[in-house]
């Protein structure tokens, strides 16, 4: 039942349930964006829809590093509504995520997500500016970023160097069409995992999101020593 990566290694925390993704519900009898609740040997589970959630499509392509505990300390950029990071919150039931936020809209929302579950944290701050929340948070062992700017590599970097454990490990969304509209996706994905290698990270894994989101690649990084 325990889902498997393509490495052959079951991820704790999350579950194949008759072909979906899913977690079990860490706030029960609660959607967070309408997915589909279902019970299973005494336990309620949420169906985890990859077209909503880039980490899910990434699990569904054939990822095969997934570096998170029931105990990790995560941050993660451009938490918008709370979607992926309640999945995570689910899976995470004795760690913390931090979750950025720039947009007062979003973190609106994001805020209802996390009044019931207190391992989310809500940050309302600007990725670019990691300075600016470094007295906030600790440091983590797994970064994932999500942030549709053309300097999306960069603000990922900067906020690696900063907050995390030399052992740990960050994934990246790379978007092509926010980076550049005119030129072709891979070669934008190819530019940004040389930019990534020439500032000290070495990349260990990485999967394409189609059909799930178009133009899109999952990077697993960790620092090159």
């Amino acid at each position: 039942m325990e889902f498997e990566l393509e490495s052959g290694n079951k991820i704790s925390g999350v579950y194949e349930l008759d072909g979906h993704l899913a977690t079990c519900n860490l706030n029960p009898q609660v959607r967070v964006y309408g997915e589909k609740l279902v019970d299973y040997e005494d336990k309620e589970y949420r169906l985890w829809d990859p077209r909503r959630s880039k980490l899910a499509a990434a699990l569904l392509k054939g990822l095969g590093t997934f570096p998170v505990k029931n105990d990790s300390r995560i941050l993660y950029l451009g938490a918008s509504a709370g979607t992926t990071p309640s999945h995570i919150s689910d899976i995470i039931t004795q760690g913390v995520i931090y979750c950025v936020e720039f947009a007062p809209r979003m973190m609106r929302e994001l805020l209802t997500v996390c009044r019931a579950r207190e391992n989310m944290i809500p940050l309302l701050e600007d990725a670019h500016k990691p300075a600016n929340y470094q007295g906030l948070l600790e440091k983590v062992d797994f970064l994932y970023s999500d942030v549709a700017q053309p300097n999306q590599t960069e603000i990922f970097m900067d906020n690696m160097r900063l907050f995390l454990r030399e052992e740990g490990q960050g994934m990246i969304m790379i978007k092509a069409r926010s980076i550049d509209v005119t030129r072709k996706p891979k070669q934008i994905f190819r530019e940004e995992a040389s930019f990534l290698k020439e500032h000290g990270f070495r990349i260990v894994d990485k999967v394409d999101l189609d059909p799930y989101e178009k133009d899109h690649r999952c990077l697993v990084c960790e620092f090159a020593f």
